[in-house]
Parts: C-alpha cells; sequence; structure tokens
C-alpha cells in the first residue's frame, strides 16, 4: 500500500513537473511571438513614416498638425486630376469604412498591384508602382502595422469621376507640361473605380 501511494505520489509530482514546463515552455513561445510582432509593428510604423502615408492618411497632417488619434483614418481633403478627384482612404482596421474586412493577402496586392479586393484600381496620387518594390519583409510589416493601428469610423467622400464637380477642400493638379505628358495611358482599370 506504502508503495501505490509513493508511486502515485511521485506520478503526481512528474505530471505537474512536465505540465509547469509545458506552460514555461508555451509562454516562452508566446512571448517570443508577441516579440517578433511588436518588432514587426514598429518596422510598419517606420517605413509608414518615412514613405509619406501619414502626409496623405493622417487628418490634418497636409496642414501641418497631424491627428496621430486618428492615424491613417483617411483624409476629405481631395487631389483632382485626369482621374477626376480621390481622396486617401481610411487605413485603419475599421470594419465598416477602413481595411477592417480586407486580408493580409488584399493588403500585400493593393500595396503592390494597385488593386483592391473588389478589382478596382488606387487612383493617384497613392505611388503604389513605387511600393511594387517593398521586400516581403517591409510589406508584411506595413500590413502588420496598419492591422495594429485604432480602428476608427470615418468615411471618405466618393471619388469623383472626371468632368464632375466636386466639393469640399481639393488640391488641383494643373494638366502636364509636354514633356510630362505620358506617352501611352496607364493600363485600363479591370473596373471602375469607386473612389
Amino acid at each position: 500500500m506504502r508503495w501505490t501511494r509513493t508511486t502515485t505520489t511521485l506520478l503526481t509530482v512528474a505530471a505537474l513537473a512536465i505540465s509547469a514546463a509545458a506552460l514555461t515552455g508555451a509562454t516562452f513561445e508566446g512571448k517570443a511571438k508577441a516579440a517578433a510582432l511588436a518588432k514587426r509593428v514598429a518596422r510598419g510604423k517606420y517605413l509608414t513614416t518615412i514613405m509619406g502615408c501619414n502626409d496623405c492618411h493622417t487628418p490634418a497632417a497636409l496642414f501641418g498638425a497631424p491627428d496621430f488619434d486618428r492615424q491613417m483614418a483617411g483624409s476629405d481633403l481631395g487631389w483632382q486630376g485626369p482621374w477626376g478627384v480621390s481622396y486617401a482612404s481610411n487605413l485603419t482596421p475599421d470594419i465598416e469604412t477602413g481595411l477592417g474586412e480586407w486580408n493580409e493577402a488584399d493588403i500585400l496586392k493593393a500595396l503592390r498591384t494597385g488593386m483592391r479586393p473588389d478589382g478596382t484600381t488606387l487612383l493617384p496620387p497613392m505611388p503604389w508602382q513605387d511600393f511594387a518594390a517593398l521586400t516581403d519583409e517591409d510589406a508584411n510589416a506595413i500590413v502588420a502595422f496598419l492591422r495594429s493601428l485604432k480602428p476608427v469610423n470615418h468615411q471618405v467622400p466618393a471619388r469623383v469621376p472626371p468632368g464632375q464637380t466636386a466639393t469640399g477642400s481639393i488640391l488641383v493638379f494643373p494638366p502636364p507640361s509636354a514633356w510630362d505628358t505620358p506617352k501611352a495611358p496607364p493600363n485600363p482599370p479591370a473596373k471602375e473605380d469607386k473612389k
């Protein structure tokens, strides 16, 4: 009987030790993953800062006082050119008005190809052609940063097609000089752009 109690006690202690070791390992693994994500988010924040993303997508940035409480929540300042008038989108993870419904692949595709999940194209002045050269590591860091932002519910104005009148604050691009006139129009979008 004594042998049975001793064996049971030893087995219980061994099971508890194994469980504690497994939990410690899981905790360490969880901390390592959290640290790696924090590093990726910090890299994404750095990249979006030096690439000028806040300039257009953070309210009041182009007026000299970016509102980082609404960071990347889009802008009502329009950009007018041959494409009509476009507005900087809400890039926060808000489900209704931002990127909340977009998955990682959707965001990466938009950064690299200028195509939204619905097949419409990103309009100027969004420099997706430059972002197409991002390394996988940097592109994924930008995605991690955007997904880490506080969701802000803000619907930017809808795109205004060429020839129609837009209201509000608008930056107007002059017609290109002869030197800057494109030799051929850009590739046509798969569908008409909504914004």
